[in-house]
């Protein structure tokens, strides 16, 4: 079997791009660029996705999947060995969609009018407000907490978060005082499977 993810260097896509990494699964790649939405093969991603925003997922049998948060488990239960997700039925795998949720929902989303060009610098002074107390919420979540999001085992979860939070030196959110944020940023920046992913999109020299 053999997968196919479609994404941009950096944006959301890079967390399905750390699952695949991390799940060991064979895969390809195929970039899009957001300014034409032109493949790298010369195609037009609408043809693709009539949506136009990556990740999409096409799988061995042609079949695409969408959206991230079903992309990420989808690669983690085709990989249960890795530990990439509870399994499913139980209240942990419940857990870790509440994280995906809350992550798509109250930062991924919260991000969008600081990549505005036309939103006005008050609305986007209230947006990193409500994002920055967001962030500090997570902090307080992880304190005592094990390795990761969900205990020892890195997830789904953990690339997501680490994906959002590399936004956030783009737009000049500080979160540098959330000291147990920055630790599990930090600690997930070293696997070997991110690293990998980084430097596949030009991210890591």
């Amino acid at each position: 079997m053999s997968l196919k993810l479609y994404y941009v260097p950096g944006v959301c896509s890079l967390s399905p791009h750390i699952a695949l990494e991390e799940s060991g699964l064979p895969y390809t790649t195929m970039l899009m660029d957001p300014a034409t939405h032109t493949l790298a093969d010369g195609s037009d991603y609408y043809s693709i996705n009539p949506l136009g925003y990556v990740p999409l997922l096409e799988l061995a049998d042609g079949s695409r999947l969408r959206e991230g948060l079903a992309i990420v488990q989808y690669i983690a239960d085709q990989a249960p060995q890795k530990n990439l997700a509870p399994a499913n039925g139980t209240l942990a795998r419940y857990r870790l969609i509440e994280w995906l949720a809350f992550m798509s929902s109250e930062l991924h989303k919260g991000f969008g009018p600081l990549f505005n060009p036309d939103a006005s610098d008050a609305f986007k002074a209230a947006v990193k407000t409500r994002l920055s107390g967001r962030f500090q919420w997570v902090d307080g979540e992880l304190k005592g907490q094990s390795d990761y999001l969900m205990g020892e085992h890195f997830t789904v979860a953990d690339a997501y978060l680490f994906t959002i939070c590399n936004w956030t030196a783009r737009v000049n959110l500080d979160i540098s005082g959330l000291t147990h944020l920055a630790a599990l940023r930090e600690r997930i920046a070293k696997r070997p499977a991110v690293q990998a992913a980084l430097r596949a999109e030009g991210l890591l020299k």
